[in-house]
């Protein structure tokens, strides 16, 4: 039986990254796939295929020259199914294999097949052989799985969840989305661009809570505007599938509304993918949603197993995973490198148009009873802005009035998820309007918003408006 000192379980961007730092400090690893491509959903069915079907949207839809630059042109032919998979297919199976050269470049084992505990140092992996090794240690990396309500008739072709609608054979006429997080709003503004009568149904009262007010009004305006009708506070009462594929989908509303529509996807929640790994048998501690618990170090309670990635939980993104993955081994290994995540991280929300956070919000401002102001600048008004055609988009900064240190950025618009970098390092180093104002930016950039939003938060302390 082969031994390692680590074993890894899944090559998304948690356990590739993971598995590939061991490695490189000189640790004999092996790492798991179940999957023929690797990546997890990082690679197959979540974060580049999605984007890569915003982009195929936004390319087809003629916004990227007529929208963003006020420039009409005339469409070769409309965006196909044909024109999406080919570049997602291009897209993955190029991250997949970067993904294999690179564990390959650093010497770990590969194993495919399913992995399951036999203890807690014991794995066997079942694939085209069975084998079993065993490691010191363990990093758990499965991932996550779309949430799968027994009220809903999943069939991968017109009923969908977020991994399925990346297989579709045609794009939808209209459709039904339920769930407004991250993965519902995303596809309701790409399918909506793509020309299809989206309805988004949400339980609550307002999309993507977590997101400052002031900018989820403004993905909800612009949204609306779009053509999306979005239904707050109700739920799915019924849906009825009809055999006959050119018949409407029938979704009975619990506010009383009846829809008739082409396509149905649920996007309200994932679940660890834990279900294989035998984790009963070993005793170890699993939360809701089949995700595991685990410390400040990513420990389990088992000392020698770790767990990282989507099989955690929040945030579940593939930027934070890979960093919990070298945190993780960092703990491992006693590396005294990346021991944790730091304190801001920028999160991106890929709808159309994008938002881009980090810090606080001014809801959480005001809640925290914190002393604070705002700045605001519009796309509409840089310059770069008035080249692109921007009509729409802004950038917020949410400040502390007694020593105008910046504590939240959140933008709206083109290229958000691009902007706030920037913004990061102003939050983590405690940098002050004046900071900013004293920097100079290229031009015209959309970086100058920075600069006026925080002409605009002296502004408003001051109480009169400065012209910068």
């Amino acid at each position: 039986m082969k031994t390692f000192d680590l074993i890894v379980i899944g090559t998304g961007p948690a356990g590739e990254k993971a598995a590939v730092k061991a490695a490189y400090f000189g640790y004999k690893v092996a790492i798991i796939e179940k999957e023929e491509v690797f990546g997890g959903a990082e690679v197959v069915t979540g974060t580049l295929p999605s984007k890569t079907l915003k982009e195929t949207a936004l390319y087809f839809s003629g916004k990227y020259e007529k929208g963003l630059f006020g420039v009409d042109r005339d469409l070769a032919h409309e965006a196909s199914v044909e024109d999406f998979m080919f570049r997602k297919n291009f897209v993955s199976n190029y991250a997949a294999n970067e993904i294999r050269a690179n564990l390959k470049r650093h010497g770990v084992e590969i194993f495919a097949g399913v992995a399951s505990f036999g203890d807690s140092h014991t794995l066997s992996v079942t694939g085209p052989s069975k084998t079993t090794i065993q490691g010191k240690y363990i990093i758990i990396a499965s991932g996550s799985y779309p949430y799968h309500p027994s009220s809903i008739p999943f069939d991968g072709k017109r009923v969908h969840d977020s991994d399925t609608i990346l297989q579709i054979r045609r794009f939808p006429l209209s459709i039904c989305i339920v769930g407004a997080g991250v993965i519902g709003c995303e596809y309701a503004t790409i399918f909506s661009t793509m020309g299809a009568k989206v309805h988004l149904i949400n339980d609550k009262e307002k999309i993507l809570p977590f997101v400052d007010k002031e900018v989820s009004s403004s993905l909800v305006s612009q949204m609306e505007n779009e053509g999306v009708e979005i239904l707050f506070n109700t739920a799915v009462e019924s849906i009825h599938v009809p055999t006959n594929e050119k018949e409407m989908i029938e979704v009975k509303v619990k506010n009383g509304q009846l829809l008739n529509v082409d396509m149905f996807l649920f996007a309200a929640g994932r679940s660890g993918n834990i279900k294989a790994l035998n984790l009963d048998k070993i005793g170890l501690k699993v939360g809701s949603r089949e995700s595991i618990e685990v410390n400040s170090e990513y420990r389990t309670n088992i000392d020698n197993i770790y767990a990282v990635g989507d099989v955690i939980g929040f945030p579940a993104l593939a930027s934070t995973s890979m960093d919990q993955g070298r945190a993780a081994v960092a703990h491992i290994f006693k590396t005294k490198d990346l021991e944790h995540l730091p304190t801001f991280f920028p999160y991106g929300i890929y709808t159309i148009p994008e938002i881009s956070m980090v810090g606080v919000t001014e809801e959480e401002a005001i809640s925290s009873k914190m002393n604070y102001c705002t700045g605001k600048a519009n796309y509409a008004d840089m310059a770069r802005g008035q080249i692109m055609g921007a009509k729409s988009g802004f950038m917020k900064i949410v400040f502390t009035k007694d020593d105008l240190i910046i504590r939240g950025v959140h933008i709206i618009g083109h290229i958000a998820s691009e902007m706030i970098h920037y913004g990061v390092e102003l939050v983590e180093g405690k940098k002050t309007l004046y900071d900013v104002i004293g920097k100079v930016f290229n031009f015209p950039t959309l970086h100058e918003l920075y600069k006026y939003a925080s002409y605009d938060g002296l502004s408003n302390l001051s109480g009169h408006k400065i012209k910068p």
